[in-house]
C-alpha cells in the first residue's frame, strides 16, 4: 500500500523518536542499521523528513536526527505518507487505472474506497507519539 521509502519514513521517524524520549540523539548510521535500510536511501528519507519539519537534523560530533515531544504530539502518519508518497494513497485506484472514479468505477472501486477511507482515519487519527510508546513499552517491534 505504502511505497519502501515511506515505509522507512515511518519507521525511521519512529526510532528518531524513541530515542528522542531517551533524550538521545541518533545517528543517519544507526537509523540504516535498526531499520535494516540502505544508508545511502535512508539518508534521502531523512533529508526530506527534516525538510518536511518533521524532525530536526542536527550537524557535528555530537550530531543525529531528534525529534521534540511536541513534534511526535502532533505529527500524524497522513503528514508523513503525503510527504513521501503524496495523497495517491488516498486518492488512487485499487487497480491502478488512472481514471477511476465514482461516475466510471472500476470493478474494486466501492469495496477499495471503504478500504481507502478506514486508512484515512488510522493515517490522520495516529501520532508518531501514540506508536513510539507501544514500541518503548516493548507492546510492538520494529525489527524481527
Amino acid at each position: 500500500m505504502f511505497s519502501k521509502a515511506c515505509e522507512c519514513a515511518i519507521r525511521s521517524a519512529l526510532l528518531v523518536a524513541s530515542h528522542s524520549l531517551k533524550g538521545e540523539r541518533v545517528s543517519i548510521r544507526d537509523i540504516a542499521e535498526e531499520s535494516d535500510s540502505p544508508m545511502a536511501f535512508t539518508a534521502k528519507i531523512m533529508q526530506q523528513l527534516a525538510k518536511g519539519g518533521i524532525l530536526y537534523s542536527v550537524q557535528g560530533k555530537h550530531g543525529g536526527f531528534e525529534m521534540s515531544k511536541e513534534q511526535m504530539q502532533t505529527t500524524r502518519l497522513s503528514r508523513i505518507v503525503s510527504l513521501i508518497d503524496g495523497d495517491k494513497v488516498f486518492t488512487g485506484c485499487g487497480l491502478g487505472l488512472k481514471a477511476c472514479n465514482a461516475l466510471k468505477p472500476c470493478p474494486l472501486h466501492n469495496q477499495f474506497a471503504v478500504v481507502r477511507n478506514e486508512l484515512r482515519q488510522m493515517l490522520e487519527n495516529t501520532t508518531v507519539l501514540d506508536l513510539t510508546l507501544d514500541l518503548n513499552n516493548g507492546q510492538t517491534f520494529l525489527k524481527r
